[in-house]
């Protein structure tokens, strides 16, 4: 399997298996000298793991993380990091009804026709699993970017199914299992998956990530845009369909002289376009969205195939979330700040010496 080795010039190499020994990546490309330990990573992985309240999966996983590399006397070395976590509760007999049954709307099929051979214990490498080892690279990049730039990545829960959430108060967003930017709402969103439950039933949702303090000048602007290189990591997510970078698909009904960024002296009049323009970041904060699908497995029976090709009703039992979107805030920030860190050293290394000669817009 090829495809595993994210970035150019800060890159994460990810393995292992959701129902396996355990999963874990390779950073390579950090710069040397920060500081860095489990405790800073920690954190992070623990805002991702299942079984934080009874509206996510119940697996009971301690996602506690390992450096077993690429750290000495406390300070990054510049050579690669490796990063383990264990995995140490697993079901696999929970999946024995499902090793001859394609799951619909799940990688199932499309693995067994790629590979000929599929871990149906869990997904194996299709499971949302795997995006623990995301998050924990994800926060070495985002304590970098904040230590060297001041740069913040933050994200919040935009929308669970019909429930649209305006942004209130970036604080109340850590203060609740949803991660929602609105504390009053967060009774109404019990109140769904309560009824998903019962229901055997699953729904969409939509992330909102925003990072904020980036400087000017991020990104290429032919093939490795930032928006490209953002729309590349954010849809290599589990159950990601869809990103928009600022008003995304909204600007399909508007106007330019809605739509365009107008400048003055003092500031930017509006951030239509996500803080890039040209593939390269403006200074503006960067703003960009990712909708996830409702969750493949669900307790509701369906119509699929067997191995062999017959027909089947499929059911899926074991510990699911009945909205993915609920734990996914962690991995999209971590994807963010892995594509920042890679063109931040990626532009350092071409443009560190370049002096614009024209002022930065505050």
């Amino acid at each position: 399997m090829s495809g595993n080795t994210f970035g150019k010039s800060f890159t994460v190499t990810s393995f292992g298996e959701s129902h396996g020994p355990a999963i874990g990546c390779v950073i390579d490309g950090c710069p040397p000298g920060m500081e860095l330990s489990e405790a800073d990573i920690q954190p992070d992985l623990d805002r991702r793991k299942p079984g934080t309240s009874k509206y996510v999966t119940q697996r009971k996983e301690e996602d506690k993380v390992r450096i077993l590399s690429g750290v000495f006397d406390g300070k990054t070395t510049g050579t690669p990091i490796a990063l383990l976590i264990e995995n140490t509760d697993q079901r696999s007999y929970d999946y024995a009804k499902i090793a001859q049954v394609f799951r619909p709307n799940h990688a199932d099929y499309a693995y067994i026709q790629k590979y000929g051979i599929r871990d149906h214990r869990g997904g194996g490498r299709s499971s949302a699993r795997e995006t623990a080892v995301r998050v924990a690279a994800g926060a070495v990049a985002k304590k970098y970017l904040s230590e060297k730039l001041g740069v913040k990545v933050r994200g919040y829960l935009a929308q669970m199914g019909p429930i649209v959430l305006d942004l209130v108060d970036w604080d109340a967003v850590e203060n609740n299992s949803f991660f929602s930017p609105d504390a009053s709402r967060v009774p109404e969103m019990e109140a769904l998956i309560d009824q998903l439950r019962r229901e055997g039933d699953s729904v969409g949702a939509l992330i909102r990530v925003v990072a904020s303090g980036l400087p000017p000048g991020l990104g290429e602007p032919v093939f490795d845009r930032l928006d490209a290189d953002l729309a590349h990591a954010l849809m290599g997510i589990n159950a990601v369909k869809g990103v928009e970078i600022g008003d995304g698909m909204r600007v399909a009904g508007m106007r330019g002289t809605e739509h365009r960024d107008e400048m003055t002296p003092e500031a930017f009049l509006s951030n239509h376009s996500g803080g890039i323009a040209g593939g390269i970041s403006t200074g503006q904060d960067l703003v960009c969205a990712l909708a996830i699908k409702p969750t493949s497995s669900i307790t509701t029976p369906g119509r699929s195939i067997d191995s062999e090709g017959k027909a089947v009703e499929m059911r899926t039992t074991g510990r699911h979330d009945p909205c993915v979107g609920i734990r996914a805030t962690p991995i999209a920030e971590a994807m963010v700040a892995l594509v920042l860190i890679d063109h931040l050293l990626r532009h350092r290394a071409q443009n560190a010496d370049v002096v614009p000669s024209t002022p930065r817009i505050p």
